[in-house]
């Protein structure tokens, strides 16, 4: 039988840093998944935002 799940594994969403300080009509947001046990601090990654067209640091939202 397979193991039960205690959900270490959560979705999360970035959303762009850069974004919300341009003035910019829209957001730039991606979905991802974390491992909350390894990773209990809130995530930073580049990515690309293609308002803006550029990659930039895409911080964990609530």
């Amino acid at each position: 039988m397979a193991k039960k799940s205690k959900d270490a594994r959560v979705q999360v969403i970035l959303e762009c840093t850069e974004h919300k300080t341009s003035g910019l009509p829209g957001t730039s947001r991606y979905i991802t998944t974390k491992n909350r046990k390894n990773t209990t601090a809130r995530l930073e990654l580049k990515k690309y935002n293609p308002i803006l067209k550029k990659v930039t640091v895409h911080r964990e939202i609530k």
